[in-house]
């Protein structure tokens, strides 16, 4: 059973149902289930699925004895079968396998940049058949897929040879969002409610492999300490593991990861170039930042109101789990209560605000549906004083509306429903005064509060508050 991928199912569908020979290209971060999707969506299909997988830092011969196990296993009932001397050979063999069949073949590349070894000559082969064969067969779909969205962008999407212009489908596989995780939770047997689950997710994030270790019974912060503290933690070294497994050098990515986050609001272009000491120039800051972007570990934007300069966020749960609570703590031993008592610091409710932050970040579209309101662009902004006299502020979130209005978000997380007094009325009047001030916006403004347990109402929110968004709404469909 698929859960979720409701966008993806669809273009998978109307790629098997084409009349004419599909190339599809789907990407998406480590563990992130594009193997799953797509011999889950194909093995309940009438057709033929040929299926090779590339080796992490495998040499070219041990690609190739394993494309033939694959060529073997498929379409030679497993009878023994000698690895071919080059990609042009194997490709010669399934071209003769595949040309047999007049019902629909899927020829599934898998983990394809790690196939595609150095001088390999792979690309070239990939290029020719298609060109001169594949292309030309309405029965066959090309499915090549792969974590290094960099590699499969740059080589194949965008290719400037052969392969120009040739994928007719790409798919970026995205993280599970809060409803389908709960979902993929319940198809588990796990029973939790909203609360645990955005804990779990704030830890985990929407990856199918490491929700898959949480275990019916248990509290969130009980799967936490399991799945990611206990001595023999199912998910030790994943994160140099998930690095590794996308990047050549890996340790100036972790580097840069690393820069970005100590700025939860976001870090410019600029300054980060500064701190990291990369030249644009010489492409290496460019290249990485856009690697970072594409397998989802950071985001790009342009601040509201702005029209050039980029900062970056650092926006993948388990990343930022990673280095708030778990890098400092590798060298202890920690007991088997750690997580339970962490959850019950301050620092926790300081993580907590950052990470519920992010995740409601990707939920704005669900935000924008409880809303009942049409909006035309989203963003963030803030300001910050060069003056003694100046006051500072940062709106959460902005949602640019095309009723000639603006509504402002404000994102708070905490246990009881939030509670909006005297002090924290004038604090939030102060932050719009001095947006509209600062950007001139002549919009009406509404201000609504995105509170994962809820406003409680007193005399200042009655006032001031024009909708509320609960963590109820952010489990919607979008």
């Amino acid at each position: 059973m698929i859960i979720g991928r409701k966008r993806e199912q669809k273009l998978l569908k109307k790629a098997y149902n084409s009349t004419e020979a599909e190339f599809i290209v789907i990407y998406g971060r480590r563990r992130i289930g594009k193997t799953y999707l797509i011999d889950k969506f194909f093995m309940s299909k009438k057709c033929k699925v040929f299926h090779a997988t590339g080796l992490q830092k495998g040499t070219l011969r041990k690609q190739l004895k394993k494309f033939a196990e694959a060529l073997s296993h498929t379409f030679f009932d497993n009878a023994p079968l000698g690895a071919a001397k080059s990609w042009g050979e194997a490709f010669d063999v399934l071209h003769k396998q595949v040309s047999k069949f007049k019902e629909k073949v899927v020829i599934f590349l898998d983990e394809l940049p790690w196939m595609a070894t150095r001088r390999s000559g792979l690309p070239q082969e990939i290029d020719y058949y298609w060109n001169h064969y594949w292309a030309k067969m309405p029965n066959v779909i090309l499915v090549v897929c792969g974590s290094s969205a960099a590699w499969l962008i740059r080589k194949i999407i965008y290719n400037k040879g052969g392969l120009y212009n040739r994928v007719t489908c790409q798919i970026r596989l995205l993280p599970f969002n809060l409803l389908e995780t709960s979902e993929y939770l319940k198809s588990r047997g796990v029973k939790l409610n909203n609360k645990h689950i955005l804990s779990l997710y704030m830890a985990l994030g929407g990856v199918p492999y490491y929700l898959k270790y949480v275990e019916p019974g248990l509290t969130a912060e009980q799967n936490i300490q399991q799945i990611i503290f206990d001595k023999n933690t199912p998910l030790k070294d994943e994160f140099n593991k998930l690095f590794e497994s996308l990047f050549d050098n890996a340790d100036a990515y972790i580097e840069l990861v690393k820069l970005i986050a100590k700025k939860k609001e976001g870090i410019g272009r600029s300054e980060l170039k500064f701190i990291a000491k990369l030249s644009t120039g010489g492409g290496r800051l460019s290249k990485r930042l856009q690697d970072l972007c594409e397998t989802g570990f950071i985001e790009e934007y342009i601040p509201w109101a702005r029209n050039q300069g980029e900062y970056y966020k650092l926006i993948d749960e388990f990343v930022l789990f990673y280095l708030y609570w778990i890098e400092k703590q590798k060298s202890k031993k920690l007991t088997s209560a750690h997580w339970i008592d962490q959850s019950n610091r301050p620092s926790y409710y300081s993580w907590s605000g950052y990470a519920f932050e992010a995740v409601c970040m990707k939920h704005t579209d669900q935000i924008i549906g409880a809303l009942n309101i049409s909006a035309s662009s989203t963003g963030s902004w803030r300001f910050i004083p060069r003056k003694k006299t100046e006051n500072g502020a940062q709106i959460d979130l902005i949602i640019d509306r095309s009723d000639n209005a603006m509504t402002i978000c404000e994102i708070k997380y905490t246990q009881q429903p939030f509670k909006i007094d005297k002090q924290y009325a004038e604090k939030l009047k102060n932050k719009i005064a001095t947006f509209k001030k600062k950007t001139s916006v002549d919009k009406q403004i509404f201000l609504v509060m995105i509170s994962a347990s809820g406003l409680e109402k007193t005399i200042y929110s009655e006032e001031m508050v024009d909708g509320v968004i609960t963590l109820d709404d952010l489990f919607k469909e979008e």
